[in-house]
C-alpha cells in the first residue's frame, strides 16, 4: 500500500466510525496529519494504528500522542497506558504518564 492509499484508508475508516462529522465529505481529506494521528489512536483498532505507524515515524506519532492525549489522561487513562506500553516501549507507563502530565501542567502555569 502506498502512503496515499494508507491515508485514504484511515480517513475512510474514521468516516465509517463517524469521527469526521465536522468535516464535509469532500473536505475530509484535508484533515491535518496531527488530527489524523490523534483520531486514529483514539477511535481505530490495532491494525489501523499499525498502518498509521507505516505512514508516519513512531517519534512523530508519539509526540502527537504526548501533546494531545496524555494531558487528558483522566479520559484516556487505559488507552494511554496501552499505547505507551505496546507502541512506544515505555516500561513503566503509569510513572511516565504522571511525569508527562506534570510537565504539561508546569508549562501551562509558567
Amino acid at each position: 500500500m502506498s502512503d496515499n492509499q494508507i491515508k485514504t484508508h484511515l480517513i475512510e475508516q474514521l468516516a465509517q466510525e463517524h469521527c469526521l462529522w465536522s468535516y464535509a465529505p469532500e473536505t475530509a481529506h484535508s484533515i491535518s496529519d496531527e488530527e489524523l494521528m490523534e483520531k486514529v489512536l483514539v477511535y481505530l483498532d490495532i491494525d489501523d494504528i499499525d498502518l498509521l505507524l507505516r505512514l508516519y515515524p513512531v517519534a512523530r506519532v508519539k509526540r502527537v500522542w504526548r501533546e494531545r492525549m496524555v494531558p487528558r489522561d483522566d479520559y484516556y487513562h487505559t488507552l494511554n497506558r496501552f499505547l505507551s506500553w505496546y507502541y512506544f516501549g515505555i516500561r513503566r507507563p503509569d510513572t511516565y504518564l504522571k511525569q508527562q502530565q506534570t510537565r504539561h501542567f508546569n508549562r501551562m502555569m509558567a
